[in-house]
């Protein structure tokens, strides 16, 4: 027996031959999973519609990793030039407006025209753990079994606006991908979703008739950014409240001014229980695209957006550089502390951590 043997033999003395199974397919899986993936080698099998490779290079892109950037950079820097070629729509709601059946039923009615559909549903991430149930997958049963829909639940984390982190990165690996209807389901947080409107073309609000939100819609905010209101739910015993409500938003919109685009927003009905109203909301989308094609508004936008993110992707990498140098990180500790005492103020604390030198 050779000495190798032997000291295995040592380590392993008490130990079942099931442990020992179990053991090594554990320390084979986190080996596989640390193991740096080949930039070029995901590029090219998400470029030929591989699902699992799609799922490791937004895994990449996501991760807060420095180890892991360069090789996020290098995949969207190769997917990019075969981006741009879907149409992105964003679908937000107060909660209990019922957005992931209504994304279901939607993503079904689109697969079944022929269309490639990827969700990216981002979850609402708790101030306290941190964390985030990512269960999205689980709600939406039908369409995570159809081979032509991709689910990606992300946690928003710290990001505000009702998008996770990379969105927009993640929006352009699927369009590499071959997906050509891009959804983003939002957190569902009201008024403050301006981010989700600057990388989408259309924007759909969906409301509940008889919620007590109808004064709600008729302010200004998330309803001035969209394109088309829905009313989800209009059946059974709530149709006729739905039929007001369309209605009444209706009349709302006329006191908004024109927008840019030159499109008037729609306001439909819907029950996404009863697969009604879904395929209407699909011709007033292609209704739109139509229209701002035409008049040249549908490129300026995404001209516009690409700006918008120039700036928010300096802005987040000066934010990043600043907290993460190491003379400001062991200063912050010490503003903090002071703040404690009460021997400073944050606005004091603040000036001496802008004016350091960045060693």
């Amino acid at each position: 027996m050779t000495k190798q043997k032997k000291t295995a033999l040592h380590k392993n003395k008490g130990v079942s031959a099931t442990e020992i199974t179990n053991k090594n397919a554990i320390e084979k899986l986190k080996a596989k999973r640390n193991k740096q993936l080949d930039s070029n080698a995901l590029v090219t099998a998400i470029l030929n519609k591989d699902i699992t490779a799609l799922s490791r290079a937004i895994t990449l892109v996501e991760s807060k990793n420095p180890n892991h950037l360069q090789n996020a950079k290098n995949i969207i820097k190769a997917c990019l030039p075969h981006a741009n070629n879907s149409v992105r729509i964003g679908i937000t709601g107060v909660p209990g407006v019922g957005k992931s059946t209504f994304i279901e039923t939607f993503g079904k009615y689109l697969t079944s025209q022929g269309k490639r559909v990827a969700v990216l549903a981002i979850d609402p991430s708790s101030s306290v753990s941190k964390g985030s149930i990512l269960g999205d997958k689980t709600r939406m049963e039908a369409l995570v079994k159809d081979e032509n829909a991709y689910i990606r639940p992300s946690a928003s984390g710290e990001t505000l606006g009702g998008v996770a982190r990379k969105t927009r990165e993640t929006i352009t690996l699927c369009e590499a991908a071959g997906f050509n209807v891009i959804i983003i389901e939002t957190v569902g947080v009201g008024q403050s979703e301006t981010t989700v409107h600057s990388m989408v073309d259309f924007f759909l609000l969906l409301k509940l008739a008889g919620a007590g939100d109808e004064l709600q819609g008729i302010k200004r905010g998330i309803i001035e950014m969209a394109d088309a209101i829905a009313i989800n739910k209009a059946d059974g015993n709530n149709l006729h409240a739905a039929k007001l409500a369309k209605t009444e938003f209706t009349r709302a919109l006329h006191f908004y001014p024109t927008k840019v685009s030159g499109w008037l927003p729609k306001v439909t009905t819907c029950s996404a229980l009863n697969n009604e109203g879904i395929n209407t909301i699909w011709d007033i989308i292609l209704q739109y695209i139509k229209t701002t094609k035409a008049n040249n508004y549908f490129n300026i936008k995404r001209n516009q957006q690409n700006k918008y993110w120039l700036i928010q992707t300096i802005e987040t990498q000066l934010k990043s550089n600043f907290f993460n140098t190491p003379n400001i990180k062991a200063e912050l500790k010490n503003q903090l502390n002071l703040i404690e005492t009460n021997q400073t103020t944050p606005f004091a604390a603040a000036d001496v951590l802008l004016n350091m030198p960045k060693l």
